[in-house]
């Protein structure tokens, strides 16, 4: 039992694995497949929101027609063209550290990310985290993803914890923005591309480098046991 009432929201790409860039590549040959050109830092902006509501918004940027039946061949594209890059996708620096500190601690923890189990599965791998044993949300259970906060709030729920009492961790503008909709302290990661400013505009009380960072300083936000 935790002797302390925080608990600590993860997002996953970028967040606890590197491997943002692995996407905003996948996405770009998914994107090809289809027929569409688009700048890759464009793409790379829009990482991190759901999955749905990232192709539309991509897709308006280059006046294309929005069906479902696209946005299917999009994912389904991006699937495949991840799990081929995702032999170089590796846990950030602490990533596994940070989390066996929390373990250890007794402090509860889970894992919301916007992706699929379809890809997310490879990065849960690398961390060594099991679904069965661990409290995973990926897109594929809510509703709506980031910027929506249904993520965070469904992962403390089935954690059991007051989400307002919860470190939202994550690594971009949408992940800050999805802490502030849940009520959550939302604390920022450079690690996957955003800047300082950025972060902290959407709404982080703090902001550190990656997770080795972070466990480095993580009494600054209650991170005892």
């Amino acid at each position: 039992m935790s002797r302390t009432d925080v608990s600590f929201l993860f997002d996953l790409d970028g967040t606890l694995v590197d491997s943002v860039y692995q996407h905003v590549l996948a996405w770009q040959q998914a994107l090809d497949a289809a027929g569409i050109e688009l700048s890759v830092w464009r793409i790379h902006r829009r990482i991190g929101m759901s999955g749905g509501l990232f192709t539309e918004m991509l897709l308006r940027e280059v006046s294309a027609d929005i069906t479902g039946e696209l946005l299917e061949t999009l994912k389904r594209h991006h699937a495949e063209a991840y799990a081929r890059l995702v032999q170089w996708v590796r846990p950030l620096p602490g990533a596994k550290q940070l989390l066996a500190y929390l373990t250890n601690a007794g402090i509860p923890w889970a894992i919301a990310t916007s992706g699929w189990m379809d890809s997310a599965k490879y990065n849960l791998d690398a961390l060594g985290v099991d679904p069965a044993q661990t409290v995973v949300v990926t897109r594929d259970q809510v509703r709506h993803a980031k910027p929506d906060p249904d993520l965070f709030l469904a992962a403390a729920r089935r954690l059991g914890v007051d989400i307002h009492s919860a470190a939202i961790v994550g690594d971009s503008i949408w992940d800050m923005l999805a802490a502030r909709r849940a009520h959550g302290l939302g604390v920022g990661l450079l690690s996957g591309g955003y800047g300082q400013d950025e972060l902290e505009r959407s709404g982080a009380i703090r902001v550190y480098e990656d997770p080795a960072d972070l466990l480095r300083h993580i009494d600054e936000i209650g991170g005892r046991p």
